[in-house]
């Protein structure tokens, strides 16, 4: 296993072991987060923490200024609905320099249409989207589409971005 890939793995080891952390630690912070009955319910029967990933192709990062958009697509195609999370990971080149929150600006189109910003989080110089506010239910034979707007602000910034889906249960 590559070094790069071994970054990415611990990556997201650690952010698993983290968000597993938080949700065992704060019931009220849980207690306070918007909720949707069906997708609430299929989700408290998921595991907290992913199971498997689905990994997409990846690309490298345009370090150009302008935005661009990246697209994460999953197809369901087992017969029960399933808990899946988009996500999408910028990773540093092997030897550094490390990426930082600050060199990014990542937006996702809603469902209609707008972009809102996307905060990102960051772990070994990996920078990702939260998985606990992406996860939801996606019934059987279904699509999960999700696009994401990537600018590059620091025109230094080198790394791949990396777009994946999250699996659960």
């Amino acid at each position: 296993m590559s070094l790069k890939n071994s970054r990415l793995r611990l990556a997201s080891l650690a952010l698993i072991v983290a968000l597993s952390g938080l949700a065992m630690a704060s019931p009220a912070m849980a207690a306070t987060q918007p909720s949707m009955a069906a997708s609430t319910a299929a989700q408290e029967q998921a595991p907290a923490i992913p199971t498997d990933f689905v990994d997409l192709p990846t690309s490298a990062l345009p370090a150009d200024g302008e935005p661009h958009e990246f697209t994460v697509t999953y197809r369901n195609d087992s017969t029960a609905a399933r808990t899946v999370a988009p996500q999408l990971l910028v990773t540093s080149p092997e030897a550094g320099p490390f990426l930082t929150p600050a060199d990014v600006r990542l937006e996702r189109r809603t469902a209609r249409g707008c972009w809102e910003p996307v905060q990102v989080g960051t772990q070994t110089g990996t920078l990702f989207t939260d998985l606990t506010t992406a996860r939801r239910t996606l019934p059987a034979g279904e699509t999960l589409t999700q696009v994401y707007r990537l600018t590059v602000v620091n025109p230094e910034a080198k790394g791949t971005v990396a777009p994946r889906v999250a699996l659960y249960g």
